[in-house]
């Protein structure tokens, strides 16, 4: 509603002026004389005031009124009306009496008239200043579910980063899309983005686990066969561990090959059997393993080096099957196997199916450095659900080689640098 006063030298005219602005649904709310302020004023003709007020009706304005806002317009029209209708009762009812109210007291009807007009505007005023705070309370309400929603949706756009930044490091849409869901129901409303970084930085590295090394036996010595495809890196995998048992830890360890297949295999990891004054020995059957037990049972570890075959190949992977259950019941032993990072996924599941169908192992990564991208090892743990153990990112013996690091690794999933 709007309500406003216009001037003119008479009431006819001052209503013209109100419809020319306002337009022809003006409401006249109360008509009085305007006292001149000037000093010359005096001398020029009197000039009479109009109050009067419209109701908005455009659907704009309509939609965006509340409805406690359109009760309080219907009540102030029904006191300004109120009001109007018994000013104009009183003062007729004066000038019937001769000027005198009910009280006693006598008033002029100029004085009447200033009185009551003084008290009518004084209420217009308050009303419209009332009503302007009314209409406003929606324009702010509405801004402040806008700032709301377009925090959300800056959240939203987060969100759809971290997703994107997943699947362009190659975790599998199945698993980024877990991912993302889980965290979205733990956000708070309009948390920031720290908050919400943080979240999926500390899901994604309680998905990968702690990692699991070798570990030494309860009693006697432990054998501990690496299996995976060929062209892995089990060989100079196996020598890196047996160097930090030898030299870091002072274990005692001896090295055998199964790989009877790659006379190359075979001399290079007796080269570093040499270098690391370990005993070394290949094993053409499952007795000379057992042979061995006997020999190095007062060793710390038996590291077992395994032919490389084709997950495909079931003569191979049955005989793979013999050797490493050869020693059950003997001694205790762990399976590691051995990927390469650089694998495409859908490979890696199918030699993940493949040797789990022989026992159970944990994970070794290798070949890091020959990547950019770190998603499979994500993939593989989800899938598999074994510990990652260990993970290799070159070809230098001792070093290139280090327990593997959920926050590290995170760290590149999300886009930053290691």
């Amino acid at each position: 509603m709007i309500i406003k006063k216009f001037l003119g030298k008479t009431e006819a005219e001052a209503i013209e002026n109100a419809k020319k602005e306002l337009g022809a649904n003006v409401v006249v709310m109360n008509v009085r004389n305007a006292k001149r302020k000037g000093l010359f004023d005096f001398f020029k003709p009197q000039m009479v005031e109009v109050t009067v007020a419209l109701e908005e009706e455009t659907p704009a304005a309509e939609d965006t009124v509340s409805a406690d806002v359109k009760a309080a317009v219907s009540a102030i029209n029904e006191v300004v009306v109120s009001s109007i209708n018994n000013a104009q009762t009183a003062q007729m009812e004066s000038r019937q009496t001769g000027g005198l109210l009910n009280t006693g007291e006598e008033f002029s009807d100029k004085a009447f008239d200033k009185k009551e007009n003084n008290a009518i505007e004084e209420r217009l005023d308050s009303l419209q200043s009332l009503l302007e705070q009314q209409l406003q309370k929606p324009e702010e309400e509405k801004k402040e579910e806008e700032k709301k929603e377009e925090k959300a949706s800056e959240t939203d756009k987060f969100m759809k980063l971290l997703h994107s930044t997943m699947l362009e490091n190659e975790v599998d849409e199945v698993y980024a899309g877990q991912i993302i869901e889980e965290i979205e129901k733990v956000n708070k409303p309009n948390s920031p983005f720290d908050f919400a970084l943080a979240n999926t930085y500390q899901k994604m590295i309680l998905k990968f686990g702690k990692p699991v090394g070798i570990t030494p036996s309860e009693k006697g010595v432990k054998v501990v066969f690496f299996v995976g495809p060929t062209g892995v890196g089990k060989t100079t995998t196996i020598a890196k561990i047996a160097s930090r048992f030898q030299v870091d830890d002072k274990k005692k360890v001896a090295l055998l090959t199964a790989d009877t297949y790659r006379i190359a295999a075979a001399e290079q990891l007796r080269t570093y059997a040499n270098i690391l004054e370990v005993p070394f020995r290949i094993v053409y059957a499952i007795e000379e393993i057992e042979q061995a037990l006997v020999d190095f049972k007062d060793y710390d570890y038996i590291l077992v080096d395994t032919a490389g075959h084709s997950y495909q190949n079931t003569a191979q992977r049955e005989n793979m099957n013999r050797f490493i259950h050869s020693v059950d019941g003997l001694v205790e032993k762990e399976v590691f196997l051995v990927l390469s990072a650089t694998t495409k996924y859908k490979d890696l599941i199918n030699i993940a199916d493949a040797y789990k169908e022989m026992a159970d192992y944990k994970l070794i990564f290798t070949k890091l450095d020959e990547t950019t991208t770190l998603g499979n090892l994500l993939n593989l743990k989800l899938y598999t659900g074994a510990a990652l153990s260990y993970v290799t990112h070159g070809q230098n013996v001792p070093d290139d080689i280090e327990n593997f690091n959920p926050q590290k690794t995170v760290k590149r999933l999300l886009g930053g640098k290691s």
